[in-house]
């Protein structure tokens, strides 16, 4: 189904919005894949917070012109179905489980803003931890001494009361 040049030109504003607040986009070839695994990748895209889409390569092209991410221009070829998240880890952590299970997806390659990425490159990215993963750390992390220093104060008063139910215990049975 075609589309006219007013859908055309909605199809380009809605990515191109998409791509204004993305952190990264990753594409992959999707030739042979079923209704019930899109849907399933589809599912698992919108739960992740990644927009995912199938594109004409050229309205992809027109969307992303102007943008940190044009040198992805040179990758886009083929059908592609292209994932868009504002998360830079989201999107290839999407796509690479996908296509662990369902050897019909396979990564061509992604983007972040200013550099592009190989199909390794968007595999490696994918085992790095989430923003959120990142950010309990930090915060473990600088709670750490905090903890540490409350304990070890709560310690010299648990140290006193033991001694003295050690003493109170010997003079009981004495």
């Amino acid at each position: 189904m075609s589309l006219n040049r007013n859908e055309k030109a909605a199809v380009i504003e809605e990515v191109s919005a998409q791509v204004a607040n993305a952190q990264s986009i990753i594409v992959a070839e999707y030739r042979g894949i079923d209704v019930a695994s899109v849907t399933v990748l589809r599912k698992t895209a919108r739960e992740s917070g990644v927009y995912l889409r199938v594109l004409k390569n050229t309205l992809a092209r027109r969307a992303i012109n102007g943008s940190p991410f044009e040198g992805l221009s040179d990758q886009l070829t083929g059908p592609l179905i292209y994932a868009i998240s504002a998360d830079p880890v989201s999107a290839s952590k999407v796509l690479s489980t996908f296509a662990k299970t369902n050897d019909k997806i396979v990564l061509k390659g992604g983007a972040l803003p200013g550099s592009l990425l190989d199909p390794n490159g968007v595999k490696a990215l994918a085992t790095m931890p989430s923003r959120e993963e990142l950010l309990s750390k930090l915060l473990g992390t600088m709670q750490a001494p905090v903890t540490q220093f409350v304990r070890t104060l709560n310690e010299v008063p648990t140290k006193f009361v033991r001694g003295l139910a050690a003493v109170r215990d010997q003079k009981e049975a004495a």
